[in-house]
């Protein structure tokens, strides 16, 4: 079973995506800040990482340059301009997507992702 990391300070975002996610077979991890997620990507080794850009203390950005590789990455921000994307990219994410997104883009994309 693929194990999927959901950061995001926001708790409707993250328990949205993890209704989505469980109600297609994937097990879910999450987490609120930045600190926490970088926990568990070294301690529960998840194979995929969704990841909000904009969060107290350790931003997407800098958790996705730590992360440096050791799984994929797919940021969810409502921040959707080249800037961010750009950024996004040059620490290493894997895949943008939007918010608001729809239940569909988000299985199409982690499909996508854990097929990869």
């Amino acid at each position: 079973m693929t194990r999927v990391l959901v950061v995001d300070d926001e708790l409707l975002t993250r328990q949205l995506v993890r209704t989505v996610l469980e109600a297609n077979d994937y097990e879910v991890l999450e987490a609120a800040d930045g600190a926490t997620a970088l926990d568990l990507v070294a301690s529960q080794h998840p194979d995929l990482v969704l990841l909000d850009v904009a969060m107290p203390g350790i931003d997407g950005i800098e958790v996705c340059r730590r992360v440096n590789g050791s799984c994929k990455v797919v940021m969810l921000t409502a921040h959707d301009d080249v800037a961010t994307e750009r950024a996004s990219r040059d620490a290493g994410a894997n895949a943008f997507l939007a918010k608001p997104f729809s239940s569909v883009e988000l299985i199409d994309r982690v499909e996508t992702m854990a097929g990869a």
